[in-house]
């Protein structure tokens, strides 16, 4: 298992920067991955982390369409939010695991 220095902290990632224990995820080290990831987070993403934060705790299944519908935002907007891979960069910055329909 590697380890990076995240926002001063050193934390458990995986060889593509997912963090694997999402209990060393903070806001800071959220702050310091949007960085490298080019997403300058706002209020609003940090919602949108939550929710997938949330939704990773109690195992539920992670795809565009459930962020989509979570009342938080749109399809549109979370790919506003997160351009590029939505669902992967979302989940490196949320600190949980890469999820698996992302190639």
């Amino acid at each position: 298992m590697a380890q990076k220095i995240i926002a001063g902290v050193t934390v458990d990632v995986t060889e593509e920067g997912y963090l694997t224990n999402p209990a060393q995820w903070t806001k800071e080290i959220a702050l310091e991955i949007g960085k490298e990831e080019n997403v300058q987070l706002t209020d609003k993403h940090f919602e949108v982390l939550n929710f997938i934060r949330d939704r990773f705790a109690k195992n539920e299944t992670m795809t565009i369409r459930s962020v989509g519908n979570s009342g938080i935002i749109d399809i549109k907007g979370f790919y506003g939010l997160f351009p590029g891979a939505p669902m992967k960069k979302a989940a490196k910055i949320a600190g949980i695991s890469k999820p698996a329909s992302c190639v």
